[in-house]
């Protein structure tokens, strides 16, 4: 079959070891539209997965990825014994640092060498711009924003670049290391180590002091004598490049500039910008003004005074007012507008003053230009901008151009709460401006005020950015900037909510703890109250998700504290209430939970709560209480009520706005309700809103999480592409993670373990077999859960019957929560046909008891009623049984029935089964 231009495109970049996330980003389409594409490509190619697609993508000597590298505005000059040493040096060692002084040009020759060796990364070159980081912290964030790559929750940016580029064959270019240094030295430290194929090639004012680093000082222009140099070629190209290419006679004159600027490249190009105007001679004499010397003392070396020197005198010949716009303008770390500028300079009635002023320093190379979403945008080279920044400290406007710039990212932050189009792009213009602002005035104490708006700004706008590390971050440093306790604990519940959509449950603990503190100090005792049930809560509801699990004493301790504060409020009344229908008769079957406890009276406690939510009128609160009922009717073995709590659930959160609170819900919700409509024979609905949690925009680099529930649904429905797309998204995405022992992962291993046995491909089973035991999965769920479901239905299609019935011989009520969840009705039902099919003497017993225990569930009583036919030999009840399959969506199951039926019907179902992608199935005992 033939590739389609855009297969080919994703085939490409799987082959360089992209993610499905990853490559969205890169071509501008959905997760959803590359899993598709992927699916197509193992389709085509008839691969069995990921890996070996990978392998049929084309070769990088044949078209290897392109470097991901910005592109120069002008020619790069001369420096050719330069890029021979530099290239050389990355090829040998792992790290290299080229360092200069500012002007130099470090940033051209490390982009003209990362060209240059493109080609020998079968994983490409990436750059990374450090200019805008002025956090250490944030050096991860920098690189993951250059690879495309968003943060997965759970672990840190840094785990995440870490996870992306472990098994990559890349050069990572770090330019402007000096102002982050110390961040970047432990960011290279880590990825080093973690990381074995990636070479870095780093620029900056001062080497970086980490393990195996490579120094090469990058030299001037190389001056010779008779003027036939780099230096020279250099102003020569650039005059001529402004319309005025200069005369053979003037080389000399040239050589003898070049040489008063030391051979520094922004210098001389400065100079050449002067041409026009100034002429040889005028250029001549400018350099001897008086004040072409800052005053950097004998703490600058000659070169970086030679710079100084060079935008000093450039800076002199400016009008007063082009120097007054080129200072303030200096604050912004990111591309502006004419517009921006405006404000920030305090000029916002003559806009177009200020836009003539950026035009004026552009012709003079003191600014650069582009265009980006159709609007034009300005930027200082940074050695500028820091000299500009001096400058600006020097005339006394520091503080209030910092702080007109503050209140400036305020209003971008402001309008970006409100705004719809092309949000994720404007928001990626002015994050680095934010996050400077913040910076600056989180340490100023006249400041705390904005400081705190800024810093709670930039943590919801992280969140819908979905930077949900960088998001708690801010959480957090809003609290700490707050004036007012009662705020700062406000903070610290937004906190711990962005903790829990990057499942940190230790973060989610401590963090409600905090905002209990904080909430006392204000004064609110019943808020306070609140939060220490809700940490309690936390600590049993999301057990899973936790490092060190807090027990059932220190639960039990902060609930009793709770009940001391709550008084009547109903808010914290309501949370001690969830809290101890989640510690006290363990509603959510929690890891550190009791080992028995009265059914009875955890579904009273979890009613109780639910009422007490519902007066409160919140939604989320309403919502906890209700996955408690859940739980509870589950154990009692409810199944269908457990559905319907479920579903309301949805319809509690559908309509609410984003929000950490709310989007960790609804996650949650989402994965309830597809399990809870699976367990009641509902597979439409629950592939639904299976489907719904894997395309949910917040689970986008976390493909496990995302495709598990989906992948058991439709592992169970027999939907073979389903599972074959899905499993290369979870694989992949699980494999980039850091492969997570996340025991709730386990049941969709299972079933894409069964759906590559049903398919005779032993291979694949057994390394999902594998993923399955690292996964964590505990005994109760592997032994009377999801694994003996998995395994009844491939042993069964195994013609393998008596070791089925083996495998399902205890009783469902022997193993109590694990198999009354979800998996009750399929295992009751499952272990009937075995049971028949292997000729039990009280097969009859068992499949009458099933009846009862099924009924109302499509699939089940389908399944029950199939293996009654078999064992009555009444073909037309056993056919009569599809209609059932076929509605629900079971298409494994259709099949099978046909197969069961035998004759004519036999070979119906074989050929349906081959469609589908499964192998034969062979005989069983009893047979028609």
């Amino acid at each position: 079959m033939e590739i389609s231009p855009r297969e080919a495109e994703v085939l490409e970049l799987v082959g360089a070891h992209l993610s499905n996330a990853e490559i969205a980003a890169r071509l501008c389409i959905s997760v959803r539209t590359v899993e598709s594409h992927v699916s197509s490509l193992l389709r085509k190619l008839e691969v069995p997965n990921r890996r070996a697609l990978a392998q049929r993508a084309p070769t990088p000597a044949d078209v290897g990825p392109a470097p991901v590298l910005p592109t120069p505005l002008t020619s790069f000059i001369g420096r050719v014994s330069e890029r021979a040493q530099l290239t050389g040096m990355t090829k040998t060692h792992r790290q290299v640092t080229a360092v200069g002084p500012g002007g130099v040009g470090k940033t051209r020759l490390a982009l003209a060498v990362a060209a240059e060796v493109s080609g020998e990364y079968a994983d490409g070159v990436w750059f990374v711009d450090l200019v805008p980081v002025t956090d250490p912290g944030l050096i991860a964030t920098a690189v993951a924003g250059a690879l495309g790559l968003g943060e997965q929750p759970g672990r840190d940016m840094t785990e995440s670049v870490f996870a992306a580029l472990a098994d990559r064959h890349a050069l990572l270019v770090l330019d402007n290391c000096e102002h982050v240094a110390d961040g970047v030295a432990l960011f290279l430290e880590r990825l080093l180590a973690t990381c074995p194929r990636v070479t870095v090639l780093a620029t900056s004012r001062a080497r970086l002091m980490v393990p195996f680093e490579r120094v090469y000082p990058v030299p001037p222009l190389s001056l010779a004598v008779d003027g036939e140099s780099d230096a020279v070629a250099l102003f020569m190209e650039r005059a001529a490049a402004v319309g005025w290419p200069l005369d053979p006679p003037l080389r000399d004159q040239v050589a003898a500039i070049c040489e008063r600027l030391d051979g520094m490249a922004l210098a001389i190009e400065l100079a050449a910008a002067r041409y026009p105007m100034l002429g040889v001679d005028g250029i001549t004499a400018a350099l001897s003004h008086p004040l072409r010397m800052l005053t950097g003392g004998s703490r600058a070396d000659d070169r970086h005074r030679s710079v100084r020197a060079a935008l000093d005198w450039s800076h002199a010949l400016l009008e007063p007012a082009d120097r007054a716009l080129l200072r303030r303008v200096s604050v912004f770390v990111a591309p502006f507008t004419a517009a921006a500028a405006a404000q920030v300079t305090g000029d916002e009635d003559e806009e177009g003053l200020v836009a003539d002023g950026l035009a004026r320093l552009a012709e003079q190379s003191l600014l650069t230009v582009t265009a980006s979403l159709g609007r034009t945008e300005y930027r200082a080279l940074e050695t500028i901008r820091q000299y500009g920044m001096e400058r600006l400290s020097e005339a006394g406007e520091l503080i209030n151009t910092r702080s007109r710039h503050l209140r400036w990212c305020l209003a971008q932050a402001a309008d970006l709460a409100v705004v719809r189009q092309d949000w994720r792009a404007r928001f990626d213009l002015v994050a680095d401006d934010l996050r400077a602002a913040l910076a600056w005035a989180a340490n100023r104490p006249e400041q705390r005020v904005d400081a705190f708006e800024l810093a709670r700004c930039l943590a919801e706008l992280t969140f819908t950015r979905h930077l949900t590390g960088e998001s708690q971050r801010r959480y957090e440093q809003a609290a700490a900037l707050a004036t007012d306790p009662a705020a700062s604990a406000s903070m610290l519940r937004q906190a711990a909510a962005v903790a829990g959509c990057r499942t940190a449950g230790d973060d989610m603990y401590r963090l409600r703890r905090a905002a209990a503190d904080a909430a006392r100090t204000s004064g609110a005792a019943a808020a306070a109250a609140a939060d220490l049930a809700t940490a309690a809560t936390i600590a049993f509801r999301f057990s899973t998700t936790f490092v060190r699990h807090p027990s059932q004493e220190e639960a039990l301790q902060l609930i009793t504290e709770a009940r001391e504060q709550a008084g009547d409020d109903p808010a914290a009344q309501a949370a001690v209430a969830l809290a101890e229908a989640a510690v006290l008769t363990d509603a959510f079957g929690a890891v550190q939970g009791p080992p028995g406890n009265a059914v009875p009276e955890t579904r009273e406690r979890a009613e109780h709560a639910v009422e007490l939510a519902r007066r409160t009128g919140d939604p989320l609160a309403e919502s906890a209480a209700l996955d408690a009922l859940t739980g509870a009717q589950s154990w009692v073995g409810d199944t269908f009520a457990a559905a319907v709590t479920a579903r309301r659930r949805i319809m509690l959160l559908s309509s609410l706005p984003i929000s950490p609170a709310g989007t960790h819900e609804l996650i949650d919700a989402l994965g309830i309700v597809a399990e809870a409509s699976l367990g009641a024979g509902d597979v439409q609905g629950a592939r639904r809103w299976a489907r719904q949690l894997a395309d949910h925009p917040s689970l986008a680099e976390v493909g496990h999480r995302a495709t598990c529930r989906l992948l058991m649904v439709a592992a169970l429905a027999g939907d073979v592409d389903e599972v074959l797309t899905g499993s290369v998204r979870f694989l992949d995405a699980w494999r980039r993670a850091g492969s997570p022992a996340r025991s709730i992962l386990a049941p969709a291993a299972a079933g894409v373990a069964m759906i590559h046995g049903l398919r005779d491909d032993h291979d694949a089973r057994r390394t999902w077999q594998e993923i399955m035991g690292r996964l964590g999965s505990s005994p109760e769920h592997t032994y009377g859960g999801y694994g003996a479901v998995f395994d009844a239905m491939l042993l069964l299609h195994n013609g393998q019957a008596p070791e089925a019935l083996e495998r399902m011989a205890p009783e469902p009520r022997q193993m109590w929560k694990w198999i009354t969840w979800i998996w009750h009705h399929w295992y009751v039902a499952l272990r009937s046909e075995t049971a028949v099919l292997a000729e039990s003497r009280n097969a009859r017993d068992i499949v009458a008891e099933a009846r009862t225990v099924v009924a109302g569930n499509p699939v089940a009583a389908a399944i029950v009623e199939r293996a009654g036919a078999l064992l009555d030999g009444d073909r037309e009840a056993l056919l009569a049984t599809t209609d059932a399959f076929g509605t629900a969506g079971c298409r494994y199951q259709f099949a099978r029935t046909l197969v069961l039926a035998g004759g004519d019907h036999a070979e119906r179902g074989a050929a349906a089964l081959a469609a589908l992608g499964f192998a034969p199935m062979r005989p069983t005992g009893r047979r028609w």
